[in-house]
């Protein structure tokens, strides 16, 4: 208990115009409580939907302990900890392509689809650490491969083998496929900003007066526990009616 007390005596103060600190806090908050409501709502559905919202509370509460010791970093070094938010990414970011396998398995879907989601994010990821951690001179050509990546992904999720896959599921399968498909697009699209704004380029004199953390954190809660609602609510909705083959 002596401990307990003298850790938390020692978190330091927010300061009332630091944002960035208070994205992480908000984030951490956010996907604890996004966690929980996916756990505790695993009986609300059909049991083949239940692996599914597993995944999605995996992601959020994984991201969410990332995000407790990223707030610490940020209060205590004023620094990004970009250290832990790519453990953080390698770990959920596949996960988020599994769910596109999940949801697809009623039409058929193969596990080389998965594996194949699953490689491009990582190759994605690795070279964004790079060239936003290793090789910052050099960040803009690593983060045109990883861009390479994020685009083959958004290609097979939209026009590829899962997009006809999830017009053969039909029904909530395939409104849950849209949205996270515009998740990708359109959230995803999101870290490339804070890519740019915390690397240094030829895109410095647009982005660099963001702050890139903040970028982030509300890039993952909006990813992140949207997804998984996605997921949920695809549950939902083909747990009252049977989906359309």
């Amino acid at each position: 208990m002596k401990n307990l007390i003298m850790s938390i005596s020692l978190v330091p103060e927010i300061a009332t115009d630091d944002y960035v600190g208070f994205t992480f806090f908000m984030g951490c908050m956010a996907m604890m409580a996004a966690s929980v409501f996916f756990f505790f709502s695993m009986n609300s559905y059909d049991r083949k939907w239940r692996t599914s919202i597993l995944i999605s509370g995996l992601i959020t509460f994984i991201a969410a302990v990332h995000y407790w010791y990223m707030r610490d970093y940020w209060y205590v070094n004023g620094s990004s900890p970009t250290f832990f938010r790519y453990v953080d990414w390698i770990l959920t970011v596949p996960l988020m392509c599994v769910e596109f396998y999940l949801i697809l398995k009623v039409a058929g879907a193969k596990k080389s689809l998965m594996w194949r989601l699953i490689i491009l994010s990582v190759i994605m990821l690795v070279t964004g650490y790079f060239g936003e951690a290793v090789y910052r001179d050099q960040a803009w050509l690593w983060g045109l491969i990883s861009g390479v990546a994020y685009f083959v992904i958004v290609y097979d999720i939209w026009l590829g083998k899962a997009k006809k896959l999830a017009q053969q599921a039909g029904g909530p399968v395939l409104a849950a496929h849209k949205t996270l498909c515009w998740f990708v697009l359109v959230g995803w699209a999101i870290y490339p900003i804070g890519y740019m704004a915390g690397t240094p380029g030829w895109y410095e004199g647009i982005f660099g007066g963001l702050a890139m953390d903040a970028v982030y954190n509300i890039g993952d809660a909006v990813n992140k526990i949207g997804f998984g609602l996605v997921i949920y609510n695809l549950a939902v909705s083909a747990s009252e009616k049977p989906i359309n083959a």
